[in-house]
């Protein structure tokens, strides 16, 4: 009687694994540099000493954890929202294209710590400030994406759908929109990340709670260790963030998809 043949790691199983073996690999590096070199914890601390601060600080992290991400999301969303209204105006119309393009192009370029101080001078300091900077910070990749996407609807498309009857509007909903769904999901990987750079940074302006505050209190300190937990909390929350984005992207958009998600496949 033969023995049954285990059935090998699937392609998605081995990237998961490598990925982690990869991960597993740096930080091992850089416990045993830090140890060998006897680098000062002033400088750059050992992994070791991060995981002991998140462990043992646990419960004063939760809350600024909790709020930063409560934070994140919800400037994330307003900014997703109005970037979708904005892209879809620019993306729809000539006319708004010529005019608001270079406006949003100028917006973007304005460096987004200069707006923090602004924002405290309008609402005071606290969680409001920290919302808008997230927002604003989010807008712009959405807004380009979504007017690309549906500047990139076939003119002959769009004839034979007027031909049968349909109106503006019918094509940029049935046609339009669909299809620029792809493009809107690559932008709101880009823009989570950016959002999380918003809100640490009114934080540590602007703000008495947040990580981004957790992590000004303990620079101005010398807790390096604890600096370096709060980089390790937004990277966890970044990830995890973008891997929900890849997630819903692949149940909305998989008849776009040729491929693995390079990241999160």
């Amino acid at each position: 009687m033969s023995t049954p043949i285990a059935s090998p790691l699937s392609a998605k199983t081995r990237q998961r694994l490598m990925s982690a073996a990869a991960l597993a690999a740096f930080f091992l590096v850089w416990e045993l540099v830090c140890r060998a070199t006897g680098v000062s914890d002033l400088i750059l601390p050992r992994p070791s000493q991060i995981a002991e601060v998140l462990w043992t600080k646990f419960p004063l992290l939760w809350p600024h954890t909790v709020q930063t991400l409560t934070t994140t999301l919800t400037g994330f969303a307003l900014g997703v929202l109005a970037g979708i209204v904005i892209g879809m105006v620019i993306g729809s119309s000539k006319l708004a294209y010529d005019v608001a393009y270079p406006l949003l192009v100028g917006f973007s370029s304005i460096p987004k710590v200069a707006v923090v101080p602004i924002f405290v001078v309008w609402f005071g300091a606290g969680t409001v400030p920290a919302v808008l900077t997230s927002m604003v910070i989010s807008i712009f990749p959405v807004v380009v994406n979504v007017a690309t996407g549906l500047a990139n609807t076939e003119p002959e498309l769009e004839d034979v759908l007027r031909v049968l009857g349909a109106k503006k509007r019918d094509i940029l909903w049935n046609v339009g929109l669909p299809r620029a769904l792809p493009y809107l999901f690559a932008s709101l990987k880009i823009a989570i990340t950016l959002a999380f750079v918003g809100t640490v940074l009114a934080e540590t302006v602007a703000a008495n709670k947040g990580i981004g505050n957790v992590m000004m209190i303990a620079s101005g300190n010398f807790d390096v260790p604890m600096v370096f937990a709060g980089l390790v909390i937004l990277a966890v929350m970044g990830v995890l963030l973008y891997a929900v984005s890849s997630l819903v992207e692949g149940r909305m958009t998989g008849w776009a998809q040729r491929k693995n998600d390079p990241v999160m496949a």
